[in-house]
């Protein structure tokens, strides 16, 4: 059945996610298909991104389940919730970035983050606190061009323009010195003063992207330090980067981590193989990162991972005892604490996902799939029930039984089979 509706034209690419047992793109899908999560996600939207982090406070998380148990679709939520809070979110799998060098996650978040956009938005924020309106600026003119039009161009204004950019980032104790130099410069580049050639300016963006092929020799003339970015100093440009996106009018930034079991992960298909050494090396970042959050602000990272990743205990987070003495938690009720920094799925779906809750989750399934003639048939409370023990007895989660069991994939899967 899965490949039929994989090779079936008239299904959307979100519904083909949905019957592999994917996660949807789509926010609007996401909404629609969210029910029960909502007791963790609400509870940091309103704690943490109206409250903790938009005050200043940082965080990190940890996201944990059966495979099917939402883990995905748990970070997706919350991208999509911190966005609408006037968070700048960044998302990305661990098989794609290699975690063991932290220069690596920092230039993927950099990437994400749109630097120029941030910079463009900071020199806007100079133009407002120098009374005028950034719309007034027409277009390929910059702020310097406009004030000449006007006669205003002076010395006296010139020297504002240059305290407005120290004030901004060169004063600024949560900046990197060669940071906040370079942004410095690429803002006043886009308001015209002082004027930075386009040369310099590609410099400027190469060295703050990783650049290999600059030469630490050539930024001296620019004042910055000769040094490159590396594992070791790039947490220090997680920061600075932290610090720009609230300088540039955010509320903070979120950074979400998927498939951190990739770590113990030792298929053939997989294309990240860790080496025990690349894998400590990562715990190791990981630990670094934990103990340093404190030094930063309005930043929140949340990391994922498969159950695999605490029950192997030669090679899961329990064999890096300098990380796990940071994470585990030191006390387990027999209700969820909210505050806990490792969110287990499996838990909240036994603690929260009543029988008539399973009966909402595959109500709004199905309707979502029969709006392209995917037939699906709502489970009752008896079968809610039925799933609740069998999920209990492990092997699968719950929210993918209740989808399975909707879309009538048990009946035509082997139990071994994936879907």
């Amino acid at each position: 059945m899965v490949e039929t509706l994989g090779e079936n034209p008239k299904i959307p690419t979100t519904i083909a996610q949905l019957s592999f047992g994917d996660v949807p793109q789509s926010e609007e899908m996401l909404d629609a298909l969210t029910v029960g999560i909502q007791f963790i996600t609400d509870f940091w939207r309103d704690r943490y991104f109206r409250e903790f982090l938009k005050g200043g406070g940082s965080k990190i998380k940890f996201v944990t389940g059966q495979r099917g148990s939402g883990k995905t679709h748990t970070l997706n939520l919350v991208s999509s919730l911190a966005k609408r809070e006037g968070y700048v979110a960044v998302s990305f799998s661990a098989k794609q970035i290699w975690l063991n060098d932290f220069r690596e996650v920092y230039l993927e978040i950099l990437q994400q983050s749109n630097i120029l956009g941030l910079l463009q938005r900071c020199s806007d924020k100079v133009v407002e606190k120098m009374g005028f309106s950034p719309q007034d600026i027409p277009e390929g003119m910059t702020f310097i061009d406009l004030l000449g039009q006007n006669a205003m161009a002076d010395a006296l204004t010139r020297r504002e323009i240059r305290l407005q950019l120290k004030q901004m980032f060169l004063d600024n104790p949560h900046l990197d010195n060669n940071f906040a130099l370079a942004c410095s410069l690429i803002c006043g580049g886009m308001l015209g003063h002082p004027f930075l050639e386009e040369q310099n300016r590609d410099l400027l963006l190469g060295w703050m992207q990783g650049d290999k092929k600059i030469r630490v020799t050539t930024l001296r003339p620019l004042g910055l330090a000769p040094s490159k970015i590396t594992k070791y100093n790039a947490r220090n440009m997680l920061r600075s980067l932290s610090e720009v996106v609230t300088l540039s009018g955010y509320s903070g930034l979120l950074v979400t981590i998927d498939n951190l079991d990739v770590l113990v992960d030792k298929s053939g298909l997989n294309p990240m193989h860790y080496t025990k050494m690349k894998r400590e090396d990562s715990y190791e970042s990981i630990r670094q990162l934990i103990d340093d959050i404190d030094n930063f602000k309005n930043i929140m990272v949340v990391f994922s991972f498969g159950r695999e990743l605490l029950d192997n205990d030669n090679a899961g987070l329990k064999s890096y005892q300098a990380l796990w003495m940071r994470i585990q938690n030191e006390i387990i009720g027999s209700r969820i604490n909210k505050f806990t920094d490792i969110v287990d799925l499996d838990q909240v779906a036994y603690q929260e996902y009543s029988p008539e809750l399973l009966v909402e989750m595959s109500r709004r399934l199905a309707a979502v799939v029969t709006h392209v003639d995917v037939t699906a048939m709502v489970i009752d409370e008896e079968k809610a029930l039925q799933l609740i023990k069998q999920a209990k007895m492990g092997g699968i989660s719950l929210p993918r039984l209740v989808g399975q069991a909707t879309l009538g994939f048990r009946e035509e899967c082997d139990e071994g089979d994936e879907v």
